[in-house]
């Protein structure tokens, strides 16, 4: 493999811009960078593990990492950042559990809301069916708790569910590295001012969204407004 004998002197050589830097970076922390980024996103749901594991993929296809133990860090740190929820929600129960969430930056109580009606709906299937839902996976353990669902049943739900869907997005990136390789050493500098601008979209998007639910809830529905004419 041509990436290979340029990862030898240098992770990043033949890849520009951001994603030379991004894989750089991955390479340089190993699969325990894979698995941090993951627990990381369980707290900070716009960081996705989606955009994470293809590249761990990608590297393991260049002989960078190895691609069982980048899905068993990935799949380690999901399953810690669910016993941290899971810890909250049974200790502090629902409503103390809602406000907190309702305080981390960008995120509100309909995060909470809609975990808890996966859950309700689902049961003890949620956490193992909901680890493949953005947002649901990060709060899927907080009713878990809430409803003090056995802690060993949990976790075991949580693993299979974290695994399945951590070698899936690994192996794409593995499957697709011969692909993928060409394109990069060719346009990765393209590629990469590309991948800022989409990410720099989304982040917007998904601020001012925010931003805009958060106004209505607190100030109400802005209705216009209307004079009432005195009959004559």
């Amino acid at each position: 493999m041509s990436g290979l004998a340029a990862s030898a002197t240098d992770p990043s050589q033949g890849y520009d811009g951001f994603i030379g830097w991004v894989l750089s970076l991955m390479e340089t922390l190993g699969e325990v960078g894979v698995g941090a980024a993951v627990l990381i996103e369980t707290f900070v749901p716009p960081i996705p593990s989606e955009a994470v594991l293809p590249a761990a993929g990608f590297l393991a296809y260049d002989g960078r990492m190895n691609a069982w133990l980048a899905i068993l860090a990935a799949t380690l740190g999901a399953v810690v950042g669910a016993w941290l929820w899971w810890y909250i929600g049974r200790l502090l129960g629902r409503e103390r559990t809602r406000a907190i969430v309702d305080r981390i930056p960008l995120m509100d109580g309909s995060d909470f809301d809609k975990a808890e009606t996966f859950f309700a709906r689902w049961g003890r299937t949620a956490v193992l069916v909901g680890r493949c839902v953005p947002l649901v996976r990060s709060f899927i353990s907080i009713p878990a708790g809430i409803e003090r669902m056995p802690f060993w049943s949990f976790t075991l739900y949580t693993a299979i569910g974290s695994g399945v869907w951590n070698a899936i997005w690994v192996g794409l990136g593995y499957a697709f590295g011969p692909a993928i390789e060409p394109v990069l050493e060719q346009w990765s500098g393209i590629l990469s001012d590309a991948v800022l601008v989409v990410i720099g979209l989304l982040v917007l998007w998904f601020v001012v969204v925010r931003l805009r639910s958060r106004y209505r809830a607190r100030h109400g529905p802005q209705e216009p407004e209307r004079r009432h004419q005195r009959p004559r």
